[in-house]
């Protein structure tokens, strides 16, 4: 059975350098000048025990200063309320070690950064349908989850907003709430959304929001992100995660830079993802993904991700590189913005029988991932585009495709009728070259028709 109708309908010991010196002592002349002759005095023993006294005194003086003293550098380095951090040498930017005692202002204060990056991060809510299979037949059920996203930019109508494309996966609808004076319960602030584009290998999408919707005191008072730039960032420099941890409201968390390219590889659509990511300690949860994290600077240095976390893994959170996708989020938001369509306006390529290519059978067969078609179906949209059966679909209207669910969930936001740009690898004697052809779409019946007439053939 064809596949492009019947699925109409998811990271010691501290050694310190005292400076040490050892005096050395020359005890030549002294046994040179040998032993001094022994005279007995008058009151020999009354003077004796004086400066037994005198000495006694003066010892108790020298052992006190040293105690006190041993106490002091003891409190200064192994304890006491005094902390010991890791900072930059001025001079050459080597690590060095020092010690400053503990009160509020040692603290790292990111208040400042708060208030001015704060408006520019959204919470995200997507409601949508999960399928469940039982003895008694399949059955959906609502579902609701939580994300966040950042304000990027806007055009003449919209308000533009990224975050990461499993928060808005699925959903029949989206909602953005702006904390704009903290009030989670102003109901003004929550605003339809919808997709505008998305990058599912990339974990990034773009959603919009219409100006008119939006109050005015609402858009006086939220700010679109500064951007910055990931490249630049060093291992230990501090960075503060904002998002929508656990659906609760937007939160702030702080920590520093782990480690920079980290390779994280995950599984999506039955596909391994690898991408090159900031890995930092800052605390990032569910309901986080699609949020901020920032530089000192307040400025927007990656996107944060709970998809590439491991469960089973403490401090260590994961950020899509901001400069790494600058082009990708530029090309999402000059997309047209849609809704899903009707099904009986649904339009259809015209194909059947697709069957992904994973990462794996990439890899076994030396083919480009994408979705294989093994049937193109005569005189509808994609036969007469130039489309032929074994060609791959690696991308539709310009968003890269992966897996026949990346490529039926797109579908369902363009109408029958409609032209569309698709890109297919098309083996050609022992190398695949890429080819582009333009597609109008053809309707339901049309897609059923000519199925059942080639089903026919071939039996």
């Amino acid at each position: 059975m064809y596949d492009d109708i019947n699925n109409n309908e998811q990271e010691n010991m501290n050694h310190y350098d005292t400076g040490s010196t050892y005096t050395h002592y020359d005890s030549s002349e002294a046994m040179k000048q040998g032993p001094a002759p022994k005279k007995r005095k008058k009151g020999g023993f009354g003077r004796t025990v004086a400066k037994c006294l005198v000495l006694a005194l003066v010892f108790g003086s020298v052992s006190s200063a040293a105690f006190m003293g041993v106490n002091y550098v003891g409190n200064q380095y192994l304890g006491n309320s005094v902390k010991s951090q890791v900072s930059l040498s001025k001079a050459g930017n080597n690590l060095t070690t020092t010690t400053t005692a503990s009160s509020a202002s040692d603290v790292y204060d990111v208040s400042d950064i708060v208030t001015n990056c704060m408006p520019s991060v959204v919470s995200i809510t997507n409601v949508g349908t999960q399928e469940f299979q039982t003895i008694f037949g399949n059955y959906e059920q609502n579902t609701q989850s939580s994300g966040s996203g950042i304000i990027i930019g806007k055009n003449d109508t919209e308000l533009l907003i990224v975050t990461n494309n499993h928060v808005v996966s699925g959903a029949k609808e989206l909602s953005v709430y702006f904390n704009s004076d903290g009030d989670a319960a102003d109901d003004s602030n929550v605003i339809s959304a919808k997709i505008k584009g998305t990058d599912p290998n990339k974990d990034l999408a773009v959603i919009a929001v219409k100006l008119s919707d939006i109050p005015d005191e609402t858009m006086e008072s939220i700010k679109i992100a500064t951007v910055g730039d990931s490249s630049a960032l060093k291992v230990g420099e501090p960075v503060v995660a904002i998002g929508n941890a656990y659906g609760y409201g937007l939160s702030v968390t702080s920590g520093i830079v782990s480690a920079l390219n980290r390779e994280v590889t995950v599984q999506s659509d039955g596909q391994n993802i690898t991408n090159k990511l900031i890995q930092t300690d800052a605390a990032i949860n569910p309901g986080n993904s699609g949020g901020a994290l920032l530089n000192s600077k307040g400025e927007l240095i990656g996107i944060n991700s709970v998809k590439f976390i491991s469960e089973d893994v403490e401090g260590m959170g994961y950020a899509i590189p901001i400069s790494d996708v600058e082009s990708i989020i530029g090309n999402l938001m000059n997309k047209e913005t849609r809704d899903k369509v009707d099904d009986a306006q649904k339009g259809y390529l015209g194909i059947s029988n697709m069957v992904d290519v994973t990462d794996d059978v990439s890899k076994n067969y030396n083919m480009p991932v994408g979705v294989y078609v093994k049937t193109v179906l005569e005189g509808l949209g994609s036969d007469k585009a130039g489309m032929q059966d074994g060609d791959i679909i690696t991308s539709v209207d310009g968003t890269t495709v992966s897996t026949s669910d990346q490529l039926r969930e797109m579908m369902s936001y363009y109408s029958a009728g409609e032209t569309i740009e698709v890109k297919v690898q098309r083996l050609n004697g022992n190398a695949y070259e890429e080819q582009t052809l333009q597609v109008t779409l053809s309707t339901q019946d049309e897609t059923t028709a000519q199925s059942q007439i080639q089903n026919k053939q071939e039996k």
